[in-house]
Formats: C-alpha cells, sequence, structure tokens
C-alpha cells in the first residue's frame, strides 16, 4: 500500500487532483460548532474541556454552504462511479452538510450516529453524547461488492494517546475505510493526525491526504510512515541473524 500527504490549502490542492482517482472521501472540515473560542470548540466536538492540544487551522469558520460545497463539488469530480462520501459532524452542520452534498451532485444515503460513551452532561437538559457521519455516493452503491457495514457506532475517542483535539478511533476508521474497494484510493482532505490514512494503509487501501497546518502534518507523517514500516515488517517477518 501506499500514501501521499500534500501540504496545504485543501481546496488549493483538490482543483490539481486527476478526475476519478479517488473511491472514497472520509474527512472531518473544519468547524467551530458554535463555540466562540478555540477552547468552546475543542469542548462542544469532544464533550470534554480538559484537552491542551494545538489549534487546527479553520476551526472557528462556520460551516458556509458555498464553501462546503465547492469542496464537495471538487472531490466529486476527483472522485470514481460509486464513491462514497463521507463527513463527520455534530448535530449543528448536519443540515448544511446534507445540502452541500446535493449541491455538489451527491446522492444523499443518510447519517451514521456515534455515539460516545464517555462525554459530558448537559445541566437541565439531554446528554450531549453523539457525533454524526453523513454520507452519499456518486451515482448508486456498487451492489456487486458483498459488504455489510453497521449502522451505528459506539466508541470512545482516543485517551492519553490522542495527538489532535478531534481525532477519531481507530475501531471507527477501520470499518469506514471498507467502503473503499480494496486496493482503492481514500482521501481526507483535512487529514490532521491521519487516523484516516493509517486505518486505509492496515485495510489495505491506499491514502490521499491534505493537511494546511504545518504541526499535525508531521504528526500524521510520522504515523503514516510507521504504518508502512509494520506492514512491511508483517509482510517479510523478523530478518534472521
Amino acid at each position: 500500500m501506499s500514501y501521499q500527504l500534500h501540504r496545504g490549502d485543501a481546496l488549493t490542492v483538490m482543483k490539481t487532483l486527476p478526475d476519478e482517482s479517488v473511491n472514497a472521501v472520509i474527512t472531518n472540515p473544519p468547524y467551530s460548532s458554535d463555540g466562540r473560542t478555540s477552547r468552546d470548540t475543542r469542548g462542544k466536538l469532544t464533550g470534554s474541556r480538559v484537552h491542551d492540544l494545538k489549534t487546527f487551522p479553520d476551526e472557528n469558520r462556520d460551516h458556509q454552504l458555498a464553501w462546503l460545497a465547492d469542496l464537495l463539488t471538487e472531490a466529486y469530480q476527483e472522485s470514481t462511479e460509486h464513491a462514497v462520501a463521507m463527513i463527520f459532524s455534530d448535530w449543528r452542520q448536519k443540515p448544511d452538510i446534507i445540502e452541500a452534498l446535493r449541491v455538489a451532485g451527491w446522492t444523499w444515503k443518510g447519517a451514521i450516529p456515534w455515539i460516545k460513551p464517555v462525554s459530558q452532561p448537559r445541566k437541565s437538559g439531554f446528554k450531549q453524547s453523539a457525533e454524526f457521519i453523513t454520507w452519499g455516493v456518486k451515482g448508486t452503491l456498487d451492489t456487486s461488492c458483498d459488504l455489510y457495514l453497521p449502522g451505528h457506532f459506539t466508541a470512545t475517542q482516543p485517551g492519553k494517546d490522542q495527538d489532535h483535539a478531534i481525532q477519531k478511533p481507530m475501531e471507527i476508521m477501520r470499518q469506514l475505510v471498507q467502503i473503499c474497494p480494496e486496493g482503492g484510493t481514500v482521501l481526507d482532505p483535512f487529514t490532521g493526525a491521519g487516523s484516516t490514512g493509517v486505518a486505509a494503509l492496515r485495510e489495505g487501501r491506499r491514502f490521499l491526504g491534505i493537511e494546511l497546518n504545518s504541526h499535525y502534518a508531521d504528526i500524521a507523517e510520522q504515523r503514516l510512515r510507521a504504518e508502512l514500516t509494520q506492514h512491511d515488517f508483517v509482510l517479510t517477518g523478523p530478518r534472521g541473524r
């Protein structure tokens, strides 16, 4: 398996990619979740206020429909027929994501809840313990593929090993990347610390990532290289003396 990691603005880099070169798009675009500050944003996304992780670019940019539609239009053009797009968000962004998918040409297929057992309670109201993975398909699903994936996930965010404020659990990501045909390419325009890429490589897919923040691009690069090294070690076995 292989990967490419581009450093730069997602939309700018995507305009340079070949058409119909991607088999799945899995990403978590920057959003503020109505947070007034970076700390508010991280708290709303992670269900906690204790993280002291580096700020990520554009985290206070709300999901304006035009910007997101432009990005998903580029992703649509670069995707093959039957490709699936999956976008993480909380409930605040879900309506805009659905509309942006439709405007960009994707067929909206639903929203998959990710339930977080460890999350922040809400006084005088309901606990906010879920994110959503809104998904759509280019054209129709490939019904020749014998694949059955769950309709919801339950998992806790990475703990002490977390490299990014909104890092996703590997057990979820490894299942999501299976929507991409084996040997195909998974695109994540907002790579962050590289969890989508690690999951793709681990499941026998290629990975194409884009990350603007040099701090997180360095972390992603390290994790992706380590995954390839581990993969090569498993294939060849330890060298004898």
